[in-house]
Parts: structure tokens; sequence; C-alpha cells
């Protein structure tokens, strides 16, 4: 009963619509209709400037990883194989949320801000090497997506060849993070071999 209770909180924490509140309250505007119609910090960046989206994706990383926290208030030993289970479970369930929010008509951004949140808190020296390898794409780039992928589709490489994480559970887990952010950027991939995909300057937004 303990475990679904904090399986329940992790959805509710994933569910906080950052991006929907944020455009609503501040700018009248739901991101979901404009730019890429995606609730997450990518698109606040582009369609409301960086004042909106830094805290949107600060936010978003944090529900991850306070979700995954929640394994804390469990009867399982810190670091067992059980605890571990558990984190990557709550991790899940808050990162259906931010895709499917109860508080936003199941309509919700990509997850992969949210993601980055659980996986600093269960991976975090991984989490650090994705991290450069997504910021390292992205700046020659100018394609959020094309890092996002990248450092996906690296994270497993990372967790299993770099760091020797042998722990079935989490070299399943690393597997299936670089699937879902496969699967959830579909349409940016046809984008970007159409050349259609349009590029992400932080730095020079001015809003």
């Amino acid at each position: 009963m303990n475990s679904i209770l904090l399986c329940i909180g992790a959805y509710l924490l994933g569910s906080i619509p950052t991006a929907v509140w944020v455009g609503k309250r501040f700018y009248n505007i739901d991101v979901r209709n404009h730019g890429s119609g995606n609730a997450g910090a990518t698109n606040v960046f582009r369609v409301l400037g960086k004042k909106a989206g830094i805290p949107v994706l600060l936010i978003d990383v944090i529900k991850g990883f306070l979700a995954v926290s929640l394994a804390r208030f469990s009867q399982y030993t810190f670091a067992s194989t059980q605890f571990i289970n558990l984190e990557l479970i709550l991790g899940v369930f808050s990162l259906v949320g931010h895709i499917f929010p109860v508080f936003a008509s199941f309509k919700g951004g990509k997850g992969i801000a949210t993601l980055l949140g659980i996986i600093i808190a269960v991976y975090p020296y991984a989490a650090f090497i994705s991290i450069l390898i997504f910021l390292v794409i992205f700046l020659i780039s100018g394609y959020v997506s094309l890092g996002s992928m990248t450092a996906a589709v690296a994270f497993p490489i990372i967790v299993v060849y770099v760091l020797k994480i042998y722990a079935p559970s989490l070299v399943i887990f690393s597997v299936l993070i670089a699937i879902m952010v496969l699967l959830t950027h579909k349409k940016n991939i046809g984008r970007l071999l159409r050349n259609e995909e349009p590029k992400t300057k932080l730095i020079n937004k001015k809003k």
C-alpha cells in the first residue's frame, strides 16, 4: 500500500503542467496552441522566451528528481535492489504524469526535462555526461531535439560501457529511456529529415 501511494504521488508530481500554467497565468497563452504545440520547456523558450523558459525547465527537472526521491519514504533499505527498483518505477510514473498530466486534460510534453531530473536522481554521473553530449550537439546544430535524441541514445552506452553499471534493472531502464525519447520525437525526426525542424536560440531571446 505504501508503494502504491508513492507511485500516485510520483504521477501527481509529474502531472504538474508547468509550461501550461506559466503560459496561462503570466502570458495568457496556452503554449500547446503555439509553436510546436508541445507543453514542454523547449516550446516555452520558443514561444515565450527565456524568462518563462528557464523556470519551466528547472521546475520540470525538479519534478522528476523529487518523484524519484519519494523512494526514501518507503520501507526499503537505501540502495538495496528493492529501493533502486522502486526509484525507477517512481521515475516512470512521474514521466507518465508529465506526458499525460491529469491537471491539463492529459495533454502534456515529451518529458525530456522531467526525464533529466529522474536520471540525475538515479544515475548522477551518467546524467552529467549526457548533459555534456546534449550541449555539444545543440550548440553545433541549434536543434534541441537532435541534442536530446543523441544524448538519449548515448545514455545506455554510458551506463554500461563508461560507468560499468551492470544491474539488470538499471541497464533495462537506460535502454527504455533511449527508446522512449526516440518514440516521442517521431515528428521531430521527420522534420529533421525534411529540414523543417525549427532551431532554438535560447541566448538571443529577449522576452
